[in-house]
């Protein structure tokens, strides 16, 4: 079910869609945009969502890749990659954040967090600590790509600068391109990490793939441990590395699927994912993403999508 829908071309396209539930008890969704940060507004989780407009712009600075928001130490702060105007290679994106004293901002930059390549942030309070989920670039792996790290955090706005491998690339269902920068090496990604816990049972989705196919998919990873450490925790995809078994995938009426932020609501787990129509013909053309909402259910090892 669509969460945010075209609203006569004001609303023109939704990537990468991070809900969070503010202080006020609204609901606030930021999406990925060209010029900044765009954001949603609603009273009510499955409501008619308001848009907010840029709720984060720098000059010269373009390209602002899923942002993701906490509210922490009593401010909203945003995690998000940027370039800078001009350049057209996408791996200088680096993780920069800037903070707020609402949610709906305007946020305003504090300092770059990592360095390039960085992105799709996803920071976590776990007990009394911070922890910071991105994904990064290994050129020399035998799954070459892009894949998912943790990093212990010393504050909202630094990184401890030690982050370890969560989840790598193991399947061909992965592969954002053939032959990407050399003939014979196929570029993999995994990205946009999302991570939540009920209990022991500790999961991070993930997105595989590539955001401009029909076949973007959500995966997830799980790890059992009675710890605030998450990098105690040792993630393992699932069911295993060597099955496909996508969370949600294309079907008969969206393709595309990916990108995904997850809250809890009255005791249930929504996620808040990015889908594309499926047209007639079944080719997907332009960034017509928008923001979907689904069911979750999780039990142990399994989690499940009710779409």
């Amino acid at each position: 079910m669509k969460l945010i829908d075209y609203k006569e071309g004001r609303y023109p396209s939704q990537p990468d869609p991070y809900i969070i539930r503010g202080e006020d008890g609204k609901f606030y969704v930021y999406v990925s945009g060209f010029e900044g940060v765009n954001a949603y507004v609603c009273d009510t989780l499955d409501g008619e969502y308001e848009g907010l407009g840029l709720v984060f712009s720098l000059p010269h600075k373009v390209e602002y890749w899923a942002p993701s928001v906490i509210f922490t130490e009593g401010r909203y702060y945003m995690y998000v990659s940027f370039v800078d105007e001009g350049v057209t290679d996408m791996h200088e994106q680096a993780l920069h954040v800037a903070v707020s004293d609402t949610p709906y901002g305007p946020f305003a930059l504090i300092r770059k967090i990592t360095e390039p390549f960085s992105i799709d942030a996803h920071t976590v309070k776990s007990g009394d600590g911070l922890y910071l989920f991105y994904s990064v670039n290994d050129y020399e792996a035998e799954r070459a790509g892009t894949y998912i790290v943790l990093d212990k955090m010393i504050s909202p706005t630094e990184c401890l600068g030690k982050p370890r491998t969560v989840v790598v690339p193991t399947l061909d269902e992965e592969i954002f391109m053939k032959d990407r920068f050399k003939a014979g090496q196929h570029w993999h990604t995994l990205e946009g990490a999302f991570y939540f816990r009920r209990g022991c049972d500790h999961y991070l989705i993930y997105s595989g793939n590539c955001y401009e196919s029909e076949y973007y998919y959500l995966g997830y990873a799980y790890a059992y441990g009675d710890t605030d450490d998450l990098t105690e925790l040792d993630f393992k995809k699932q069911p295993s590395d060597d099955v496909y078994s996508p969370l949600i995938a294309k079907n008969e009426y969206e393709a595309g699927t990916g990108h995904c932020s997850v809250i809890e609501v009255g005791g249930e787990l929504y996620c808040i994912y990015h889908g594309r129509d499926l047209p007639p013909d079944e080719r997907i053309t332009g960034d017509t993403r928008t923001a979907r909402i689904c069911r979750l259910i999780a039990n142990g090892k399994s989690l499940t999508a009710v779409r």
